[in-house]
């Protein structure tokens, strides 16, 4: 299992495109992943799940993975997630 911090950091963010991609990001892995605020964890690749955890930009959040290709899923998460442009 990996799993890593990050502050999200999306350029023009308004949540619900991100949000979308997201799921779509986390859904081309096979591993479980997981983002983790304060006492949730939420399924990375439920819209709905994802939709409730109200993400903002500077925010503080941690994202777990566990399988195969967890380090390329945290990889590509945190890329799209902190990307200023």
């Amino acid at each position: 299992m990996l799993q890593k911090n990050f502050v999200i950091n999306i350029h023009e963010f308004d949540e619900a495109r991100p949000v979308a991609e997201i799921v779509q990001t986390a859904s081309r892995y096979t591993s479980d992943i997981y983002f983790v605020s304060g006492s949730r964890k939420i399924n990375a690749k439920s819209i709905m799940g994802m939709m409730s955890l109200g993400l903002c930009n500077n925010e503080e959040i941690s994202v777990e993975a566990d399988g195969v290709d967890e380090d390329d899923a945290v990889e590509a998460i945190i890329k799209y997630m902190t990307t200023e442009s």
